[in-house]
């Protein structure tokens, strides 16, 4: 009697290539994940609990102090409160706008396609390239905006130069940089929705809300959540712009954490201080990508 217990022998085939394709094709990458990836978090997580400039010898053991004096930092903590502020500018205003400009520009209407590229080109420029050119658009000497206050009859605007509207340039900045990156989003899922239920909505006599509220938001919710997994992400991890636009002032108060860990910890050469800023940062950016993955995106492993 044949044995029917053992699988076909295309299927033992597929399961032997299969295997020679991961002994192959595994040990490279685990390599490169462990020294590219594993090692450094480990190495920075061991020099946070020493004094230590990166050139002499690591012995001057301090312990938890880098930690302590971090959370007793003044421009922490403004760091901190900036990163919030982009996270929150990105659920109120940015999302919310590259939703709206993707159910107008999602169907192929004349210059949708010219639209589509006119709001994505920020997010195809370079970071500090973005940068650059904002900060010379708000120079108080010879920037746009400025010029164009002055000839309206005010004052010259040095926007960068006040603490108190150099962040909101920066988050203006944001919004005009990464709005279009998620429209793209909005607008790949809302090709996926079948157009036979807005029809048959419009017969049953659906307003536009209803329509847009019961079968648009619904339809997007997958996208919808990895768009805020990208702005959260992205907002903890904001740092080039940054470094062009302001380089963390005035007084320190457009800092970001990543901005933090380079102009006080590598900049100033306390690499023990900014490894303590960098572990702090690893642990809040996978806190909240493993709770998002848990809380808010289990439903779309199913």
């Amino acid at each position: 009697m044949a044995d029917t217990t053992a699988p076909p022998q295309s299927q033992a085939s597929y399961v032997r290539s299969g295997g020679l394709t991961a002994l192959i094709f595994l040990p490279p990458a685990l390599t490169l994940f462990t020294v590219f990836v594993i090692l450094p978090i480990g190495e920075a997580g061991w020099y946070g609990f020493y004094n230590w400039n990166g050139l002499a010898a690591l012995d001057n053991f301090v312990g938890l102090e880098n930690y302590r004096q971090l959370l007793a930092n003044k421009t922490f903590h403004q760091a901190f409160i900036n990163n919030l502020l982009i996270i929150a500018v990105s659920l109120a205003v940015q999302l919310p706008l590259a939703l709206g400009m993707a159910v107008l520009l999602a169907d192929r209407l004349i210059g949708s396609t010219a639209f589509r590229m006119l709001f994505f080109l920020p997010y195809i420029l370079a970071d500090v390239a973005a940068g650059l050119i904002w900060r010379f658009m708000f120079d108080g000497d010879y920037g746009l905006i400025s010029q164009t206050w002055q000839a309206l009859g005010g004052d010259p605007l040095y926007i960068l130069a006040d603490r108190h509207w150099a962040y909101a340039a920066v988050l203006t900045v944001i919004v005009w940089k990464y709005f279009g990156f998620h429209m793209m989003l909005y607008i790949a899922g809302l090709q996926n929705i079948d157009r036979n239920l807005y029809e048959a909505a419009s017969i049953d006599g659906a307003s536009p809300w209803q329509r847009f509220r019961f079968i648009t938001l619904p339809g997007l919710k997958p996208m919808i959540k990895l768009s805020v997994f990208f702005s959260l992400l992205g907002s903890l991890q904001f740092f080039d712009m940054i470094v062009s636009l302001t380089g963390g002032g005035p007084l320190n108060s457009s800092h970001t954490m990543v901005s933090f860990l380079y102009y006080f910890g590598i900049g100033r050469m306390r690499i023990g201080f900014g490894s303590a800023v960098g572990v702090l940062l690893f642990i809040l950016c996978a806190t909240v990508a493993f709770g998002y993955k848990r809380w808010l995106m289990r439903d779309d492993n199913d």
